[in-house]
């Protein structure tokens, strides 16, 4: 089973299956359970199976699997017919746990806070380092597991209060889309899951491959995990204005200073009003969402150009280079130089930076 660790942070996905190209392929082991949600388990393929290298070689290999092989019942009227059981978790490098209607059962995770003996056996199988995570009620079975004793993790917001009285001993945050402790990682539920597949192909692969991946899927390319995952008026009222046009301005003038004045003004707000509004429609406050914006804008930029890191934290909106590096630590654990190194795409030469 997965060891202790905590942080989030940038990461190189581990071996897998031997890709055309001479790549290894990182192999993600979907385990499914009766009362499965399909929805779940097909974001875990599509969003995976869609990550590819600069070349073009595929970035992993993704496998579903049951506690024992054979049909697997689903919460709608089909079935799955799952080939993989439980052994497909020996030879996995990350392992995702998606939702059941088995969690709202009597005598399973969900209501008595116990693994079932067969589970307890899958979850043995699993080798030390592997990365874990969970997808809506998913996290009661690791909480169940033993482990997020001690760490921070999420699950679906209708589900915190059971989360709470059974699992005393996780940090439960029953407001984020996802939590990320390193080697074990949750997800709010079904949306969220896109999000969290998208975050671990970017601390795997950076910001191009997860970009390009929701590309693909036509989904939005990065959500921070701190996000709401429930905001109570996500459409405006009839005739009510929205922050929209704000944030469109701003993401085409982040090189610049950004006031909470200038941008109520852009929507013809008061800054409480604007404030207010933009939290009911983000999840997050407007200075919240400006750092994110502007972390993703000195990522591409470190990926994908030769700009100095001077020049980044201008264009960014960052000013200085020692504030770029305060921001970037404080969101991924690494340095400029450091994010560049692992990160940095093919084809572009590379200048000195500091």
């Amino acid at each position: 089973m997965a060891g202790s660790g905590s942080g989030s942070g940038v990461s190189v996905s581990g071996s897998g299956s031997e890709a055309s190209g001479g790549l290894r392929r990182h192999r993600v082991a979907v385990l499914v359970r009766h009362g499965l949600l399909p929805i779940e388990v097909g974001i875990v393929h599509r969003i995976f199976g869609e990550a590819r290298s600069a070349s073009g070689e595929w970035l992993y290999e993704v496998v579903t699997c049951a506690l024992e092989p054979g049909e697997v019942r689903t919460d709608a009227d089909f079935t799955l017919n799952v080939a993989h059981g439980a052994e497909a978790l020996e030879e996995a490098d990350t392992v995702v746990l998606p939702a059941s209607g088995v969690d709202y059962d009597p005598g399973t995770e969900r209501s008595a806070g116990r693994l079932s003996p067969t589970m307890a056996d899958a979850l043995r199988r699993i080798r030390p380092g592997t990365r874990i995570a969970s997808i809506c009620t998913g996290a009661f079975v690791l909480a169940a597991a033993g482990l997020l004793d001690g760490r921070r993790a999420t699950t679906h917001w209708r589900s915190v209060d059971d989360f709470r009285r059974l699992f005393p001993a996780v940090e439960l945050d029953a407001d984020v889309l996802y939590t990320d402790e390193g080697d074990v990682l949750t997800a709010a539920g079904v949306a969220s899951g896109i999000d969290l597949c998208l975050h671990m192909i970017r601390c795997d692969h950076g910001a191009a491959v997860a970009n390009d991946v929701a590309r693909r899927t036509v989904v939005p390319p990065h959500r921070e995990g701190g996000q709401a995952q429930y905001i109570r008026r996500p459409v405006p009222e009839p005739q009510a204005s929205s922050t929209g046009t704000a944030r469109a301005w701003a993401l085409e003038h982040l090189d610049r200073p950004l006031s909470l004045r200038e941008l109520a003004a852009r929507e013809s707000m008061s800054v409480r009003t604007f404030t207010r509004r933009f939290r009911e429609e983000v999840g997050i406050s407007p200075l919240q969402w400006l750092t994110q914006q502007r972390i993703e804008r000195a990522r591409q930029l470190l990926e994908e150009t030769d700009l100095t890191v001077d020049r980044i934290a201008a264009e960014a909106g960052f000013g200085t280079a020692a504030s770029l590096r305060l921001h970037l630590h404080s969101a991924l654990g690494v340095s400029p130089r450091a994010y560049r190194s692992t990160f940095r795409g093919p084809g572009v030469e590379l200048t000195v930076v500091s």
